[in-house]
């Protein structure tokens, strides 16, 4: 599927559905995340403040029938450290349930490691939690190697 039907495109406003879908598909984002309809507008104010910050990438993976089947965001972060190197934050990577392991997660994360070497980043970087085993093989079979441990406050 993914090799020659699949276009990585910006996202748009009517992503919005179909991205809370797939973030709310799993044991942690279905605690989460609220699927209702229509969906609460926190998560189109969320859309256009990422939308309109240019540090910001937020894409989908499209089929050529215009499904939306996959999503992440890349953040790019100047810094000062390591000589003012700039680094890519790969977030929230998702793939339909029923469209996962024919390559669109590779291909999205393919897509983000390329567009943050092209605007200058000197490494890219991605959380994932420590219950996600398959994502964490996922990720090393892309060459990404456990490097930090991540830690959260919630508010």
């Amino acid at each position: 599927m993914a090799g020659n039907s699949i276009t990585i495109r910006r996202t748009r406003r009517d992503d919005v559905p179909a991205i809370v879908a797939m973030l709310a598909d799993d044991h942690l984002g279905s605690a989460r995340e609220r699927l209702t309809d229509p969906l609460p507008g926190s998560y189109f104010d969320a859309f256009e403040k990422v939308d309109g910050d240019p540090t910001f990438r937020l894409v989908v993976a499209e089929t050529g029938e215009g499904r939306v089947v996959g999503c992440l965001q890349l953040c790019i972060l100047p810094g000062l450290s390591s000589q003012g190197a700039s680094r890519g934050l790969i977030e929230d990577v998702r793939v339909a349930s029923d469209c996962r392991s024919r390559g669109i997660g590779e291909l999205l994360v393919q897509w983000a490691v390329e567009e943050a070497r092209a605007r200058g980043c000197k490494l890219v970087e991605l959380l994932t939690h420590q219950s996600r085993v398959d994502a964490q093989r996922f990720y090393t079979r892309l060459g990404f190697t456990a490097s930090h441990v991540g830690m959260t406050v919630r508010f």
